[in-house]
Protein backbone atom coordinates (compact mmCIF):
# COMPACT_ATOMS: atom_id res chain seq x y z
CA UNK A 1 0.00 0.00 0.00
CA UNK A 2 2.70 2.47 0.98
CA UNK A 3 4.12 2.42 -2.56
CA UNK A 4 0.92 3.97 -3.86
CA UNK A 5 0.30 6.60 -1.19
CA UNK A 6 1.44 10.19 -1.35
CA UNK A 7 4.46 11.33 0.65
CA UNK A 8 3.66 11.54 4.34
CA UNK A 9 0.47 9.44 4.08
CA UNK A 10 -0.21 6.18 5.88
CA UNK A 11 -3.05 3.73 6.47
CA UNK A 12 -4.67 4.44 9.85
CA UNK A 13 -7.80 2.27 9.65
CA UNK A 14 -9.59 -0.48 7.75
CA UNK A 15 -13.24 -1.49 7.52
CA UNK A 16 -14.73 -4.55 5.84
CA UNK A 17 -17.38 -3.68 3.25
CA UNK A 18 -20.22 -6.16 2.90
CA UNK A 19 -22.00 -7.39 -0.21
CA UNK A 20 -19.31 -9.10 -2.27
CA UNK A 21 -19.71 -12.71 -3.42
CA UNK A 22 -16.31 -13.53 -4.92
CA UNK A 23 -14.20 -10.71 -3.48
CA UNK A 24 -13.33 -9.23 -0.11
CA UNK A 25 -13.72 -5.45 -0.03
CA UNK A 26 -11.99 -3.19 2.49
CA UNK A 27 -12.25 0.55 2.96
CA UNK A 28 -8.85 1.96 3.94
CA UNK A 29 -8.64 5.25 5.80
CA UNK A 30 -5.53 7.21 4.86
CA UNK A 31 -4.12 10.04 6.98
CA UNK A 32 -3.00 12.97 4.83
CA UNK A 33 -0.17 15.45 5.38
CA UNK A 34 -2.60 18.26 6.19
CA UNK A 35 -4.04 16.31 9.13
CA UNK A 36 -7.12 15.11 7.32
CA UNK A 37 -8.08 11.72 5.93
CA UNK A 38 -9.15 10.19 2.65
CA UNK A 39 -10.50 6.75 1.80
CA UNK A 40 -9.46 4.10 -0.71
CA UNK A 41 -10.99 0.69 -1.41
CA UNK A 42 -9.01 -2.55 -1.75
CA UNK A 43 -10.75 -5.31 -3.68
CA UNK A 44 -9.21 -8.79 -3.25
CA UNK A 45 -10.50 -11.78 -5.18
CA UNK A 46 -10.46 -14.69 -2.75
CA UNK A 47 -12.83 -17.19 -4.40
CA UNK A 48 -10.63 -19.99 -5.83
CA UNK A 49 -12.64 -20.23 -9.05
CA UNK A 50 -12.12 -16.57 -9.80
CA UNK A 51 -8.53 -16.49 -8.64
CA UNK A 52 -7.65 -18.94 -11.37
CA UNK A 53 -9.82 -17.41 -14.05
CA UNK A 54 -7.60 -16.08 -16.82
CA UNK A 55 -8.96 -12.55 -16.72
CA UNK A 56 -10.02 -12.36 -13.06
CA UNK A 57 -8.27 -9.01 -12.61
CA UNK A 58 -7.74 -8.12 -16.25
CA UNK A 59 -10.90 -6.27 -17.17
CA UNK A 60 -11.59 -3.87 -14.32
CA UNK A 61 -8.47 -1.68 -14.68
CA UNK A 62 -9.24 -1.11 -18.35
CA UNK A 63 -12.89 -0.40 -17.61
CA UNK A 64 -12.04 2.11 -14.87
CA UNK A 65 -9.56 3.85 -17.17
CA UNK A 66 -12.23 4.07 -19.87
CA UNK A 67 -14.83 5.44 -17.45
CA UNK A 68 -12.59 8.20 -16.11
CA UNK A 69 -13.75 11.43 -17.67
CA UNK A 70 -17.19 10.11 -18.61
CA UNK A 71 -20.52 10.89 -16.95
CA UNK A 72 -20.64 7.39 -15.44
CA UNK A 73 -19.73 7.69 -11.73
CA UNK A 74 -17.12 4.99 -11.21
CA UNK A 75 -14.05 4.64 -8.98
CA UNK A 76 -10.66 5.71 -10.28
CA UNK A 77 -7.92 3.13 -10.50
CA UNK A 78 -4.98 3.60 -8.13
CA UNK A 79 -3.07 0.32 -8.55
CA UNK A 80 -3.58 -3.32 -9.44
CA UNK A 81 -1.78 -6.53 -8.45
CA UNK A 82 -3.33 -9.11 -10.80
CA UNK A 83 -1.02 -12.00 -9.91
CA UNK A 84 -0.77 -11.46 -6.12
CA UNK A 85 2.90 -10.52 -6.42
CA UNK A 86 2.55 -8.11 -3.48
CA UNK A 87 -0.77 -9.12 -1.88
CA UNK A 88 -2.13 -12.35 -0.47
CA UNK A 89 -4.72 -12.44 -3.27
CA UNK A 90 -5.08 -10.74 -6.67
CA UNK A 91 -6.12 -7.22 -5.67
CA UNK A 92 -7.16 -3.86 -7.04
CA UNK A 93 -6.86 -0.51 -5.26
CA UNK A 94 -9.30 2.25 -6.19
CA UNK A 95 -10.79 5.47 -4.94
CA UNK A 96 -13.74 5.38 -2.56
CA UNK A 97 -17.09 6.73 -3.77
CA UNK A 98 -19.73 8.39 -1.59
CA UNK A 99 -23.16 6.85 -1.11
CA UNK A 100 -24.43 3.43 -0.11
CA UNK A 101 -26.21 0.46 -1.60
CA UNK A 102 -29.93 0.33 -0.87
CA UNK A 103 -31.72 -3.01 -0.99
CA UNK A 104 -34.89 -2.16 0.94
CA UNK A 105 -38.34 -2.21 -0.64
CA UNK A 106 -39.03 1.35 0.47
CA UNK A 107 -38.28 3.80 -2.34
CA UNK A 108 -37.86 1.20 -5.06
CA UNK A 109 -40.31 3.09 -7.29
CA UNK A 110 -37.88 6.04 -7.23
CA UNK A 111 -34.71 4.01 -7.70
CA UNK A 112 -35.82 1.87 -10.66
CA UNK A 113 -35.97 4.79 -13.14
CA UNK A 114 -32.58 5.98 -11.85
CA UNK A 115 -31.10 2.53 -12.41
CA UNK A 116 -32.57 2.43 -15.90
CA UNK A 117 -31.16 5.84 -16.86
CA UNK A 118 -27.75 4.90 -15.50
CA UNK A 119 -27.67 1.69 -17.50
CA UNK A 120 -28.65 3.54 -20.68
CA UNK A 121 -25.67 5.87 -20.08
CA UNK A 122 -23.33 2.89 -19.65
CA UNK A 123 -24.56 1.30 -22.87
CA UNK A 124 -24.01 4.58 -24.72
CA UNK A 125 -20.24 4.37 -24.18
CA UNK A 126 -18.21 3.54 -27.28
CA UNK A 127 -14.74 2.38 -26.23
CA UNK A 128 -11.90 2.50 -28.74
CA UNK A 129 -11.01 -1.03 -27.68
CA UNK A 130 -13.91 -3.34 -27.03
CA UNK A 131 -13.88 -5.57 -23.95
CA UNK A 132 -14.19 -9.34 -24.47
CA UNK A 133 -17.46 -10.71 -25.82
CA UNK A 134 -19.93 -11.74 -23.13
CA UNK A 135 -19.97 -15.30 -21.83
CA UNK A 136 -22.96 -17.22 -20.47
CA UNK A 137 -22.30 -20.53 -18.75
CA UNK A 138 -25.84 -21.73 -18.08
CA UNK A 139 -27.17 -24.47 -20.36
CA UNK A 140 -30.47 -26.28 -20.55
CA UNK A 141 -28.81 -29.13 -18.63
CA UNK A 142 -27.40 -27.04 -15.77
CA UNK A 143 -30.58 -25.22 -14.76
CA UNK A 144 -31.69 -26.02 -11.19
CA UNK A 145 -35.49 -26.08 -11.06
CA UNK A 146 -36.63 -24.90 -7.60
CA UNK A 147 -38.56 -27.33 -5.46
CA UNK A 148 -42.28 -26.94 -6.05
CA UNK A 149 -41.80 -24.75 -9.12
CA UNK A 150 -44.26 -24.51 -12.00
CA UNK A 151 -42.95 -27.49 -13.98
CA UNK A 152 -44.60 -26.52 -17.26
CA UNK A 153 -43.34 -22.94 -17.14
CA UNK A 154 -39.80 -24.02 -16.33
CA UNK A 155 -39.78 -26.69 -19.03
CA UNK A 156 -40.89 -24.07 -21.56
CA UNK A 157 -38.27 -21.61 -20.29
CA UNK A 158 -35.52 -24.21 -20.57
CA UNK A 159 -36.60 -24.89 -24.14
CA UNK A 160 -36.14 -21.19 -24.87
CA UNK A 161 -32.42 -21.28 -24.07
CA UNK A 162 -31.89 -24.40 -26.16
CA UNK A 163 -32.19 -22.09 -29.16
CA UNK A 164 -29.19 -20.23 -30.56
CA UNK A 165 -28.70 -16.74 -29.19
CA UNK A 166 -30.55 -14.10 -31.25
CA UNK A 167 -28.56 -11.62 -33.35
CA UNK A 168 -27.81 -8.37 -31.54
CA UNK A 169 -26.16 -4.97 -31.86
CA UNK A 170 -23.17 -4.94 -29.52
CA UNK A 171 -22.95 -2.59 -26.56
CA UNK A 172 -20.52 -1.90 -23.73
CA UNK A 173 -21.88 -3.98 -20.84
CA UNK A 174 -21.29 -3.76 -17.11
CA UNK A 175 -22.35 -7.43 -16.93
CA UNK A 176 -23.27 -7.33 -13.24
CA UNK A 177 -25.39 -4.19 -13.09
CA UNK A 178 -27.79 -4.65 -10.18
CA UNK A 179 -28.74 -2.82 -6.97
CA UNK A 180 -25.86 -4.33 -5.00
CA UNK A 181 -23.36 -2.62 -7.31
CA UNK A 182 -24.95 0.83 -7.35
CA UNK A 183 -24.43 3.52 -4.69
CA UNK A 184 -27.15 6.03 -3.83
CA UNK A 185 -27.42 9.25 -1.91
CA UNK A 186 -30.91 9.65 -0.44
CA UNK A 187 -31.66 12.90 1.44
CA UNK A 188 -33.44 11.92 4.70
CA UNK A 189 -35.95 14.73 4.31
CA UNK A 190 -36.57 14.04 0.62
CA UNK A 191 -36.40 10.35 -0.40
CA UNK A 192 -37.72 11.26 -3.84
CA UNK A 193 -34.53 13.27 -4.35
CA UNK A 194 -32.38 10.13 -4.45
CA UNK A 195 -29.48 10.14 -6.88
CA UNK A 196 -26.85 7.64 -7.98
CA UNK A 197 -23.35 8.45 -6.72
CA UNK A 198 -21.45 5.46 -8.04
CA UNK A 199 -21.42 2.21 -9.99
CA UNK A 200 -18.89 -0.37 -8.81
CA UNK A 201 -17.57 -3.85 -9.66
CA UNK A 202 -16.51 -3.60 -13.31
CA UNK A 203 -14.63 -6.92 -13.26
CA UNK A 204 -16.96 -8.62 -15.75
CA UNK A 205 -17.16 -5.80 -18.31
CA UNK A 206 -18.10 -7.28 -21.67
CA UNK A 207 -19.34 -6.57 -25.18
CA UNK A 208 -22.78 -7.89 -26.01
CA UNK A 209 -26.52 -7.19 -26.18
CA UNK A 210 -28.05 -4.47 -24.03
CA UNK A 211 -30.80 -6.98 -23.28
CA UNK A 212 -28.37 -9.07 -21.25
CA UNK A 213 -27.53 -6.25 -18.81
CA UNK A 214 -31.20 -5.29 -18.58
CA UNK A 215 -32.20 -8.90 -17.93
CA UNK A 216 -29.63 -9.25 -15.16
CA UNK A 217 -30.81 -6.17 -13.30
CA UNK A 218 -34.42 -7.22 -13.85
CA UNK A 219 -33.78 -10.61 -12.25
CA UNK A 220 -32.16 -8.99 -9.21
CA UNK A 221 -35.07 -6.57 -8.82
CA UNK A 222 -37.55 -9.43 -9.11
CA UNK A 223 -35.83 -11.38 -6.35
CA UNK A 224 -35.30 -8.37 -4.09
CA UNK A 225 -38.65 -6.64 -4.51
CA UNK A 226 -40.99 -9.04 -6.30
CA UNK A 227 -41.54 -10.24 -9.90
CA UNK A 228 -43.46 -7.13 -10.93
CA UNK A 229 -40.33 -4.99 -10.49
CA UNK A 230 -38.35 -7.33 -12.70
CA UNK A 231 -40.91 -6.93 -15.46
CA UNK A 232 -41.03 -3.17 -14.86
CA UNK A 233 -37.29 -2.64 -15.35
CA UNK A 234 -37.30 -3.38 -19.08
CA UNK A 235 -40.07 -0.80 -19.51
CA UNK A 236 -38.11 1.75 -17.47
CA UNK A 237 -35.01 1.13 -19.60
CA UNK A 238 -36.92 1.92 -22.79
CA UNK A 239 -38.56 4.94 -21.18
CA UNK A 240 -35.05 6.19 -20.40
CA UNK A 241 -34.11 5.99 -24.08
CA UNK A 242 -32.61 2.51 -24.21
CA UNK A 243 -33.18 0.12 -27.09
CA UNK A 244 -33.95 -3.57 -26.60
CA UNK A 245 -34.52 -6.40 -29.06
CA UNK A 246 -37.54 -5.64 -31.22
CA UNK A 247 -38.98 -9.17 -31.36
CA UNK A 248 -40.73 -10.49 -28.22
CA UNK A 249 -39.12 -13.93 -28.58
CA UNK A 250 -35.66 -12.34 -28.67
CA UNK A 251 -36.36 -10.32 -25.53
CA UNK A 252 -37.68 -13.45 -23.87
CA UNK A 253 -34.47 -15.33 -24.67
CA UNK A 254 -32.26 -12.89 -22.75
CA UNK A 255 -34.70 -12.40 -19.86
CA UNK A 256 -35.17 -16.13 -19.38
CA UNK A 257 -31.48 -16.89 -19.79
CA UNK A 258 -30.55 -14.65 -16.89
CA UNK A 259 -33.38 -15.91 -14.71
CA UNK A 260 -32.35 -19.50 -15.29
CA UNK A 261 -28.70 -18.64 -14.67
CA UNK A 262 -29.71 -17.36 -11.24
CA UNK A 263 -31.26 -20.75 -10.46
CA UNK A 264 -27.76 -22.20 -10.18
CA UNK A 265 -26.52 -19.71 -7.59
CA UNK A 266 -29.50 -18.70 -5.45
CA UNK A 267 -27.46 -19.40 -2.33
CA UNK A 268 -24.69 -17.06 -3.48
CA UNK A 269 -27.03 -14.30 -4.60
CA UNK A 270 -29.19 -14.26 -1.47
CA UNK A 271 -26.43 -14.44 1.14
CA UNK A 272 -25.16 -10.82 0.83
CA UNK A 273 -28.75 -9.56 0.84
CA UNK A 274 -29.36 -11.22 4.21
CA UNK A 275 -26.05 -9.88 5.50
CA UNK A 276 -27.25 -6.41 4.49
CA UNK A 277 -30.39 -6.77 6.59
CA UNK A 278 -32.90 -8.48 4.29
CA UNK A 279 -33.08 -11.49 6.61
CA UNK A 280 -36.45 -12.53 5.24
CA UNK A 281 -34.82 -13.35 1.89
CA UNK A 282 -33.90 -16.89 2.79
CA UNK A 283 -32.75 -19.23 0.07
CA UNK A 284 -36.25 -20.75 -0.05
CA UNK A 285 -37.94 -17.35 -0.25
CA UNK A 286 -35.67 -16.30 -3.12
CA UNK A 287 -36.32 -19.58 -4.94
CA UNK A 288 -40.06 -18.95 -4.69
CA UNK A 289 -39.64 -15.46 -6.10
CA UNK A 290 -37.49 -16.80 -8.90
CA UNK A 291 -40.17 -19.34 -9.77
CA UNK A 292 -42.81 -16.61 -9.77
CA UNK A 293 -40.62 -14.40 -11.97
CA UNK A 294 -39.80 -17.08 -14.54
CA UNK A 295 -43.49 -18.01 -14.68
CA UNK A 296 -44.44 -14.34 -15.12
CA UNK A 297 -41.94 -13.99 -17.97
CA UNK A 298 -43.36 -16.99 -19.76
CA UNK A 299 -46.90 -15.67 -19.27
CA UNK A 300 -46.01 -12.16 -20.45
CA UNK A 301 -43.62 -12.91 -23.30
CA UNK A 302 -43.74 -16.62 -23.97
Amino acid sequence: MSRHLKAGERVVGTEALHGGITAVMRRLTISTRDGGTRDLVLRSIVDPFYVHAEDSMGREPGALALLEGTDVPAPRLVAVDPTAAHCEYPSLLMTHLPGRTILDDEGVETRVPLLARQLVAIHALRPDERPPTYVTLTTADTVVVPRGADAAAWAAAIDVIRRPAPPYEGRFLHRDFQPGNVLFDVPPANPAGARITGVVDWAATSWGPADLDVAHCATSLALLHGPAWGLRFAEAYEEAGGTLAAAPDERLYWQVRDGLACSEEVHLVSRPWREAGRTELTRRAVEERLDAYVTALMDALG
